[in-house]
């Protein structure tokens, strides 16, 4: 745990850790672990007394199909219908487009093309009824079935698939599903394998140097896109909107819209891919003694105090530890008179950008083997916004874990050693065991963007 004899200082000339070349890609699952997870998901649906599910995805709301079958539809929605107590084939219905996209996943799966998924005045002439479709896969009066979307509620009759889906399904009994994939402390998807956390690696490895080359390119008078354009991109799926904003016109969660850099401004941004969003966020201007008089206080007042209790809530991170304990750390040392922080203090990403959260006031959660967290603590003062962040992605692992790691990813298991040692030797965060660094920029805070190598740390 943070000692309370160390404090948040600024640390001039600060070097930005190097760890060798960016990581190797890491595939895409493939038909075994998709085809286990499945098998996974429904073994929670018999628990349940679940004779079907049917799991829905669009382009924003991708996730769960995605990890079930390693296909996220492009312009259309798509279905996929399970059955738990056979053998059968799992059914995915898809729009004209996605058709020949769905390709892309290793599963053999029946295919059938329900042309209502498609775009807009698209052919439309090949299509049996939803109802037909479903009465053909054995839903009937007497069926349970789970409806998968991408949000789950406090009653399980509340359903967020499209209400004609589930018109169609008739006299069925329909109840919300989607925690059995989303919830913090069961759903599947929150216990990623070493795979998963090897490929968090390499995207958080492509934010991570976006978000140094972006930091880097900051100047007065240069243009969002100009500076946007630094960051290099690959083609990789995103997993939410890349922000940039500053100046007088900065608006929270805006794309570059052609403002330019201005000096004595708050600055912000985030770099996303598909399980990692490294976001950062400061003044332009190079030393406190630029930053405008009414935040002068801007570092002794805001600054060290965030970075300081982040540190602590990284040090608390452990298998085991609690979702509530989590959350206090940042209540109490980060009042919300003065910081303003609303939102959870951290979150768990999978390939969508926020996928849930065990840390929330009152939380009987716990941190356990495989999540994927943010250390997202987004602050809201009424006098600096919200010109401080230090978001980036930290898996948890337990003993055997790290060793299938180890076995299976010697270079992910490595690098994030070296991030481990650098926290602790050089920024005085020292993270307990089972907590992978999986971004070159953990830790790393600079306050001051035209001056980037001035960073904090806990000092003595």
């Amino acid at each position: 745990m943070a000692s309370t004899s160390k404090k948040a200082q600024l640390v001039h000339n600060l070097p930005w850790p190097h760890y060798g070349p960016l990581p190797d890609f890491v595939p895409a699952a493939d038909a075994a672990e998709l085809a286990s997870n499945i098998e996974r998901l429904k073994a929670a649906m018999r628990d349940r007394g679940l004779t079907h599910a049917i799991v829905y995805a669009d382009r924003e709301h991708f996730g769960n199909l995605h990890y079930l079958t390693g296909f996220d539809p492009r312009f259309e929605e798509a279905l996929l219908i399970l059955r738990t107590n056979d053998d059968a084939t799992p059914l995915i219905l898809v729009g004209n487009e996605c058709e020949a996209y769905i390709a892309i996943s290793p599963l053999r799966l029946r295919i059938e093309r329900y042309q209502y998924f498609s775009l807009l005045d698209q052919p439309r002439e090949a299509s049996r009824t939803l109802e037909d479709i479903f009465r053909s896969e054995g839903i009937g009066a007497s069926s349970q079935v789970g409806c998968i979307g991408w949000k789950y509620y406090a009653q399980p009759s509340q359903i967020d698939v499209p209400a004609y889906i589930v018109d169609a399904l008739g006299d069925a009994q329909k109840s919300n599903a989607t925690d059995l994939l989303m919830h913090p402390g069961r759903g599947l998807r929150t216990a990623a394998n070493a795979r998963e956390i090897a490929f968090s690696e390499y995207t958080n490895g492509l934010a991570a140097t976006g978000m140094a080359n972006l930091i880097r390119a900051v100047q007065v008078g240069a243009s969002e896109f100009d500076v946007l354009s630094k960051v290099g991109y690959n083609g990789l799926p995103q997993s939410c909107y890349w922000g940039l904003k500053t100046g007088p016109k900065r608006v929270s969660l805006s794309s570059p819209r052609g403002l330019t850099v201005e000096h004595g401004y708050p600055i912000s941004a985030n770099i996303a891919y598909w399980s990692a969003n490294c976001c950062r966020a400061g003044w332009v201007v190079e030393s406190e003694a630029e930053l405008p008089s009414k935040v002068s206080a801007y570092v002794t007042d805001f600054a060290a105090p965030y970075f300081a209790a982040s540190a602590a809530w990284l040090e608390a991170l452990a298998p085991g530890a609690s979702g509530d304990l989590l959350h206090q750390i940042i209540a109490t040392q980060l009042p919300f008179d003065t910081f303003g922080v609303y939102l959870n203090a951290g979150h768990l990403i999978h390939n969508e950008e926020w996928l849930s959260s065990p840390i929330y006031e009152g939380s009987t959660l716990s941190l356990h083997s495989g999540m994927l967290l943010q250390s997202d603590i987004i602050p809201g003062s009424k006098t600096y916004g919200s010109s401080m962040r230090m978001e980036d992605t930290f898996a948890v692992a337990d003993d055997a874990l790290l060793a299938r790691i180890e076995a299976e990813y010697p270079g992910c298991y490595k690098r994030a050693n070296l991030r481990r040692e650098f926290l602790r030797d050089v920024l005085g965060i020292d993270l307990q065991r089972g907590i992978l660094p999986l971004s070159n920029l953990a830790g790393i805070v600079t306050p001051f963007w035209l001056r980037p190598e001035t960073s904090f740390a806990l000092v003595r």
